[in-house]
């Protein structure tokens, strides 16, 4: 079976996020928006006027589109007139919508133990504790490594993690603890002292210094 043919236009779309190393949801995204304002405006989109950008863009907003939806399709927009069609100036009369500023649901100490301790397996307990304490994204979480834990410096390695950006995130030791129980297949006589002494339980005397800013998240558990 043969692949549906793509226009040239569209071809040479894809080839410009190509060239700036796009991933491949922003391809997908994009040649979304781009297809439901070709589907709105009824022609080729490469004949469009400044006025059915605005009128795209009322459409929208009647139709109850969220404002993440509307801004994703102006980003595209943005893209397609000013990079593939080398017309700038349509760029200007598209809008960005501002976003309702919410405030976020956070769970109680109490709640946070129910969570983890509902987790069907240490890896995944791990895995939530994780993305939890140390703030990753689902997509981080499930690409670390072992050799992405720096238990000398207390440090999680996050490799081309959102924007295909490396950064590191702090490691608790109650965390560090979660990773390293006698499931794990890590053997101590294989260590160094001090990162050996890592594996072992949590002494009371860590207490206080896992309570600190330093190694722990606004109300993540400790």
């Amino acid at each position: 079976m043969s692949e549906k043919p793509i226009s040239p236009l569209r071809r040479r779309m894809i080839e410009d996020m190509t060239v700036r190393n796009f991933v491949e949801k922003t391809h997908h995204d994009y040649i979304r928006h781009v297809r439901t304002f070709t589907a709105f405006l009824g022609r080729a989109p490469d004949t469009a006027a400044p006025e059915d950008l605005r009128l795209f863009q009322l459409h929208q907003t009647q139709a109850g589109v969220g404002a993440p939806s509307i801004n994703g399709s102006v980003a595209a927009l943005r893209f397609f007139f000013t990079v593939t069609l080398d017309r700038p100036e349509m760029a200007r009369h598209l809008t960005f919508v501002r976003e309702p500023r919410r405030i976020p649901v956070v769970l109680s100490l109490e709640e946070i133990a129910r969570l983890l301790e509902a987790a069907p397996g240490p890896k995944y307990k791990a895995a939530l504790s994780a993305a939890y304490g140390a703030g990753l994204r689902v997509s981080e979480v499930v690409a670390l490594k072992v050799s992405d834990i720096d238990s000398e410096r207390m440090l999680l390695r996050i490799e081309q993690g959102k924007g295909r950006k490396d950064r590191f995130a702090m490691l608790s030791p109650r965390l560090l603890a979660t990773r390293t129980r006698p499931s794990s297949t890590i053997s101590c006589s294989r260590l160094p002292r001090r990162q050996c002494a890592r594996l072992r339980p949590i002494p009371s005397a860590w207490a206080s210094r896992s309570a600190s800013p330093r190694y722990s998240t606004p109300g993540a558990p400790r």
